[in-house]
């Protein structure tokens, strides 16, 4: 069997549901990016316990969003 042309794919998903084209969307992006590197997931999730733990301890609190927007903002405006 001969691969197909992109133009000839395009063709044929866009005669798919909105639901499949967004399934093979999805299944498109997850193919292009590697897998994850363990050591890596595992100091996230070191990482995330360790701030989960700081924040319901409240040794840390949060800004609030608007707090964050309005400061970088003015950073931006001073240059």
């Amino acid at each position: 069997m001969m691969p197909r042309e992109l133009p000839d794919l395009l063709r044929e998903v866009s005669n798919l549901s909105a639901e499949d084209r967004a399934t093979l969307a999805g299944v498109l992006i997850d193919s292009l990016d590697p897998a994850p590197d363990a050591e890596v997931e595992a100091a996230w999730a070191k990482e995330i316990g360790r701030r989960v733990v700081e924040l319901d301890s409240g040794s840390v609190k949060t800004i609030p969003w608007k707090e964050v927007r309005r400061d970088l903002f003015d950073r931006l405006n001073e240059r």
